[in-house]
């Protein structure tokens, strides 16, 4: 129905040159990790401009993650996902929904410590970004793994599902 209507697809299994979503994505976990230094030197060191300078990073990383997402889903569906890639990807993709949302929560949590006190950091926030960024390094892990394990979107491997060498 609508396929006369999308571009053809390359030799990456692609309509655009090549995968969008890890330039997007890796602004988020820098944004999401930077802004965790932010907030633990600045506690340790007093020195409150930069939690200004985490905040806008959680603040950008939240809105940036969306933006993954979206080409995330768009790329994951047009690999050639065969069956031993399967699990991982879907791991992927419900921890990314679910980190969109968590950092959804936890900027809004931020804004409303930012307003109330931008000078204090309370411990609980502090510990629920160590967990975050426990998330976020799972995440790039499991990232990694489908690029540098299971090749999706390289060449070789959309090559060798075509020719029905790999299932």
């Amino acid at each position: 129905m609508f396929g006369n209507l999308l571009p053809p697809l390359n030799d990456h299994n692609l309509p655009y040159p090549d995968t969008i979503h890890p330039i997007v994505v890796h602004f988020v976990i820098a944004m999401v990790l930077f802004a965790f230094v932010c907030d633990i030197i600045g506690y340790f060191t007093k020195n409150y401009r930069l939690y200004e300078v985490s905040w806008w990073n959680l603040f950008f990383a939240t809105i940036s993650i969306f933006i993954a997402i979206i080409f995330g889903q768009i790329e994951a569906g047009l690999s050639l996902a065969y069956g031993a890639v399967q699990p991982i990807l879907n791991l992927h993709t419900i921890l990314g929904w679910s980190l969109s949302g968590i950092i959804a929560g936890i900027t809004g949590w931020r804004y409303v410590l930012r307003v109330r006190d931008p000078k204090n950091l309370p411990l609980p926030y502090l510990g629920v970004s160590v967990f975050i960024v426990g998330l976020v390094c799972f995440q790039v892990y499991l990232g990694d793994e489908l690029v540098w394990v299971y090749g999706l979107h390289s060449v070789p491997v959309v090559e060798a599902i075509k020719e029905g060498i790999l299932q």
